[in-house]
């Protein structure tokens, strides 16, 4: 992705080569911070207000104040991006240590360059083990930008000969991919595991949950075996970026392209161009 604006609280729009941070900054120093990824449609940012609501959730935990003003900003850096279909990340760092004076950004860029791609071949996923986050201080849930283990996970994936990675417990049980939440299709009903797990409540996991029966098919969250996914009809991951990706092999097993994700696909983004 190529960075195309940015905005800053307090400042509006700044150049690209313009800092924003400071060196104490506690995003940097301990990587305490919440963001937000939304897909842009037709220039208007996707579920906007259900990523704040998800992102001032974060910042509570996360112990931040959270600010006015991120809707604002982003109308900024969107319209200074001039890019009708692109990614707009909004991010709010507690500032500098000791400071107490939280920074908001809005940062918009490019849509990856791979994605249809990656879409019509379908991705290949390897599991790892994930953290158990049901503890209340492990932060589950949270989106924080703490994400060196998740992108460690993508590149231990990567070594292995995939494109992505999903965790599962020590027991086996499936939880979330590093960026995505996962999916598997048995018959006519879908299985995703449950937010209890302490996985990410994604905004797009909650438009497919809402779109999936009118779609023809049921939805069961809960905790399943990663043998479950296995033995599945159909796999796939959903996130705001990435959307609806087909799954066709997990740990070496392969799967068909099935037909719930291009249906939920095409319901995604029937409900974005009506938003």
């Amino acid at each position: 992705m190529s960075l195309l604006a940015v905005a800053a609280g307090g400042r509006g729009l700044v150049r690209m080569d313009e800092p924003v941070l400071h060196a104490d900054d506690e995003a940097l120093l301990r990587g305490r911070a919440a963001f937000e990824t939304l897909r842009v449609y037709g220039g208007r940012p996707f579920r906007v207000e259900e990523h704040l609501e998800r992102m001032r959730g974060s910042a509570e935990r996360l112990q931040i104040p959270f600010p006015d003003g991120f809707e604002e900003l982003a109308e900024l850096a969107l319209g200074a991006a001039g890019q009708p279909e692109a990614v707009l990340r909004l991010y709010l760092t507690p500032g500098r240590e000791g400071a107490d004076v939280p920074v908001s950004l809005a940062l918009v860029s490019s849509l990856p360059a791979d994605l249809e791609e990656r879409r019509a071949r379908g991705i290949s996923l390897v599991s790892l083990l994930g953290v158990r986050a049901e503890a209340p201080w492990l932060l589950g849930g949270v989106k924080s930008t703490s994400y060196a283990v998740n992108m460690a996970a993508e590149s231990e994936a990567r070594s292995r000969g995939a494109d992505d990675a999903v965790f599962v417990r020590d027991d086996g049980v499936v939880l979330e991919g590093p960026v995505t939440n996962v999916w598997w299709r048995r018959g006519s009903s879908l299985f995703t595991p449950a937010l209890g797990l302490g996985i990410l409540a994604g905004v797009t996991r909650a438009v497919l949950v809402e779109a999936a029966p009118e779609a023809g098919y049921e939805v069961a969250e809960g905790v399943f075996p990663l043998s479950e996914l296995l033995e599945s009809d159909e796999v796939f991951t959903s996130s705001s970026v990435r959307e609806v990706m087909p799954v066709v092999a997990v740990d070496g097993r392969s799967f068909e392209r099935g037909p719930a994700a291009p249906a939920l696909q095409a319901a995604l983004r029937r409900s974005a161009s009506e938003s």
